[in-house]
């Protein structure tokens, strides 16, 4: 395979961008997708992939936004987003399995409405989230699963997502490639001055 420096993978497509905006309009962020809707307002063909539903170890940052132990068992739904069949992102919901498990979030496949609505139709009311990003080199494992060519970085975001009592409820991560994306920034009120 040729390498294709536009696209920054190895698979020889045209080079892709998506946009990932913080923060997320409230019509996106409750729409059944907010990648598949970003993705097609900025008009090209998003596709999603469920990789794995199950209990895994958390790690240091997840369990810490869990309020649970590095290495307590919770439960992962992992899936794999493509603009224009180009992977972008994996993002991982982490939940607390004393919550969701045994519920229908620790089935496999996609949620309907969404992920949010099936946290709530279990009592629990969104209050606020924080979001932490951060660039760094990749793993060798997001390397491969993002078709990254040597050198390129991954931007890993971590949405932290507590009910209105201060539960934790969902940590999002999401590891996007970085030469893929742009992140739009606005001010919540709309009135964009920085």
């Amino acid at each position: 395979m040729g390498d294709d420096t536009a696209t920054g993978t190895s698979t020889g497509g045209p080079r892709v961008v998506v946009r990932r905006a913080i923060p997320t309009e409230p019509a996106v962020r409750g729409s059944e997708s907010l990648f598949v809707t970003e993705a097609a307002r900025q008009g090209v063909r998003p596709t999603r992939r469920m990789l794995y539903v199950g209990p895994e170890p958390a790690g240091d940052d997840v369990a810490a936004a869990l309020r649970v132990e590095p290495g307590t068992e919770v439960l992962a739904r992992r899936k794999m987003m493509f603009a224009d069949e180009v992977p972008v992102r994996v993002a991982t919901s982490y939940l607390r399995l004393d919550l969701f498990g045994g519920t229908p979030l620790a089935d496999p496949g996609f949620l309907r409405p969404s992920l949010q609505a099936a946290i709530e139709a279990l009592g629990h009311r969104f209050g606020h989230a924080e979001e932490h990003l951060v660039a760094r080199p990749p793993s060798p494992s997001e390397t491969g699963t993002l078709r990254l060519d040597p050198g390129e970085w991954v931007v890993r975001i971590l949405r932290a997502a507590y009910s209105r009592d201060g539960t934790p409820v969902h940590v999002l991560e999401t590891v996007c490639a970085a030469t893929r994306h742009v992140f739009p920034i606005a001010q919540v009120t709309g009135a964009d001055q920085f």
